[in-house]
């Protein structure tokens, strides 16, 4: 199951971090390349269902980087910071 569907009880809950951002890409990887082997396979049908979820995955990534950069370490949020760390 996506790691998009969580339950309305959780929804706001959940911790962003670089982990499940990289579980979700993982997952949408699976995801096109079942697509692929579906439709090569004359498979329409099936590959609407692991469309929907690629697209909501894709729509959930996005709304995450439109959001901010909070989930992201201190060194890539201040580029001036990790420089004068350096010198």
């Amino acid at each position: 199951m996506s790691v998009v569907f969580v339950p309305k009880r959780q929804r706001g809950k959940a911790q962003i971090n670089q982990e499940t951002i990289q579980r979700l890409l993982n997952e949408n990887d699976q995801l096109v390349r079942c697509i692929t082997e579906y439709l090569q396979k004359g498979r329409v049908t099936e590959c609407v269902q692991y469309q929907q979820i690629l697209h909501r995955n894709i729509v959930y990534l996005g709304t995450i980087a439109d959001a901010g950069t909070e989930i992201l370490p201190e060194e890539t949020q201040n580029p001036t910071a990790a420089n004068d760390s350096v010198s």
